[in-house]
């Protein structure tokens, strides 16, 4: 008798193959669904095409995204360039580069309203001069300069009371092919203020400092007047006449106490003072704070049990100044990793890792995520550790894979939750034995030691099957490359929930910027979330309680400079 069953199934189909109508192949050859275009756009605007993947290149990611970005502002342009200002200006991404370049994008749309919108958002997307630079270089790749992108670079200067514009021009004086000079000569900056003015002229150069207009067809100079000496900010003149004068680290060390110098305004031959240093560390930012403690440690300020180390570790392990400062859990992964290994990525520099700052930073890592209230419920994490998972990288960190990036994130619901089990999978089930527990580089150096393989997302859902656990919630950490199992992820859910009766949910969080997904946009109990947005752990939950999601305003956060 033919059992026609066998080749046939509406429950159990071979993930090589279609089981459900808006279904694509995805890069590996299995069968994904795929996300919306706006879906798409908050995994590219939080987790950016940084290596790439282990299918894609940077490039091609890139290409891909930017085709989505122009597809959002297509269909409703406001609607784009509030979701990019908002995900930028609250510190949900670990880096801000691809919240530039959308809104790059956005301001050489056609649509006169879609710019005007680009242009007044640029202000809480570009909060540095770096960012404004890089902006800038991006721009002019897709419209060149126009009326528009001058008196929106204008207005950046402008708006700025004198002694916060003296403290960018000064710690940001240029990057990305750019200076602060040219960006004031092409956009035509008029100064609101004699202030404004005397800073202009600074920057720019010479006692009357000039810049070239249109006039009509006619090019002509138009002068900024001489230098008022009273009217140029405090800062830029300690900078000229005392500052760029100090003899030895000592005075440097007096001079950064009183008016507030940063690191890159410092003369290069006095940043090997511990003084200096010391002095520096009395007022740094915390994102400064984080990039420079090799440094500190290397020069000798940070000691076994010393003031500064202390200091230091209870800075970096204050909510406050990670909040004001915006300090993403990636900068601060990313720091532990380096920090924890006792030499930089490039370079020379060597220290020896003082125990009291590799503890504040794993302190600070799940302190940067939002706060987070335990739900009661049964949680399956599963790790996707296959062999896409090992490719491209976080915020452009070396060594930071998805697959270790998302270990660490994994932490953050194992602490905060009481009722967990972690699991890993590729083509097979694999015992991981992490906990949040143990420090996050000890975690990250087990993850990253796992022999790579195939990709089965159905796994944790089979598993919890053979095992007879139940779960309440399961969070599948993954690129969704999934190709390998003879059933479908959405497929082993329903056979869970019937062989538990329970209604488990599935939250599937993305580790890259692709548009595929194993989650059934059909089914109200499966849900993504994209990896390293810092809401997302609190996202998470509410999800996995039942309740609907409140996103952070961008009113909630503090401009920092």
């Amino acid at each position: 008798m033919a059992n026609y069953g066998q080749h046939y199934s509406t429950t159990k189909t071979p993930q090589r193959e279609k089981a459900k109508a808006g279904q694509k192949e995805n890069n590996a050859g299995g069968f994904t669904f795929v996300l919306d275009k706006w879906a798409r756009l908050d995994r590219f605007l939080i987790l950016g095409a940084d290596g790439g993947s282990y299918y894609a290149s940077e490039r091609e990611m890139t290409r891909d995204n930017a085709k989505v970005v122009e597809e959002c502002l297509a269909e409703d342009g406001s609607r784009t360039v509030a979701r990019i200002a908002e995900i930028s200006h609250s510190g949900r991404a670990p880096k801000n580069d691809a919240a530039i370049f959308a809104l790059a994008l956005a301001a050489a749309s056609k649509d006169v309203p879609t710019r005007t919108s680009a242009y007044t958002a640029l202000k809480l997307v570009c909060r540095t001069g770096t960012h404004l630079f890089q902006f800038v270089r991006d721009a002019k790749n897709f419209r060149g300069w126009s009326g528009g992108l001058r008196r929106a670079v204008a207005a950046w200067y402008g708006d700025k009371k004198p002694d916060k514009l003296a403290y960018q021009l000064l710690k940001y004086q240029q990057r990305h092919g750019y200076s602060n000079r040219d960006l004031l000569r092409l956009s035509h900056a008029e100064p609101p203020t004699p202030q404004h003015s005397a800073a202009y002229r600074w920057t720019i150069g010479g006692d009357n400092a000039e810049r070239s207009v249109l006039n009509g067809k006619t090019k002509q100079a138009r002068s900024y007047g001489p230098i008022v000496v009273d009217d140029i900010p405090r800062l830029l003149r300690a900078y000229d006449q005392e500052l760029k004068a100090s003899k030895s680290p000592k005075e440097t060390a007096k001079l950064v106490r009183e008016y507030g110098f940063t690191h890159e305004m410092v003369p290069n031959e006095h940043k090997k003072s511990p003084d200096v240093w010391e002095a520096l560390l009395e007022k740094m930012p915390q994102t400064a704070l984080v990039r420079n403690l090799g440094k500190m440690t290397a020069v000798g300020l940070f000691k076994p049990m010393g003031t500064a180390t202390k200091k230091a570790a209870a800075m970096l392990a204050d909510l406050d100044r990670l909040k004001k400062g915006r300090v993403h859990p990636i900068a601060l992964l990313s720091a532990l990793r380096v920090y924890e290994q006792g030499h930089g990525e490039k370079g020379k520099l060597t220290w020896e890792p003082m125990r009291e700052v590799v503890d504040a930073l794993n302190e600070a890592f799940y302190m940067a995520f939002d706060a987070i209230t335990p739900t009661g419920k049964n949680h399956m994490l599963a790790l996707d550790v296959s062999g896409s998972m090992s490719s491209g990288t976080i915020a452009d960190c070396p060594g930071l894979t998805p697959r270790v990036a998302s270990a660490a994130m994994a932490m953050v619901t194992a602490r905060t939750e009481q009722n967990w089990y972690v699991m890993g999978f590729a083509d097979h089930f694999i015992k991981l034995d992490i906990s949040p527990k143990q420090r996050l580089d000890d975690v990250v150096r087990k993850i990253s030691n796992i022999p790579f393989g195939g990709t089965d997302c159905a796994l944790p859902m089979l598993h919890a099957i053979e095992k007879n656990i139940d779960v309440d919630c399961f969070v599948v950490f993954t690129d969704s490359e999934t190709w390998s199992g003879d059933v479908h992820p959405f497929q082993a859910l329903k056979q869970y929930r019937k062989h538990s009766g329970r209604d488990a949910k599935l939250a599937v969080v993305g580790m890259t910027a692709t548009e595929f997904t194993i989650a059934d946009p059909s089914d109200a109990g499966m849900l993504d979330f994209v990896g390293f947005d810092t809401a997302a752990p609190a996202l998470l939950a509410d999800f996995a309680r039942g309740e609907g999601a409140t996103l952070p305003s961008k009113e909630e956060a503090e401009d920092v400079e």
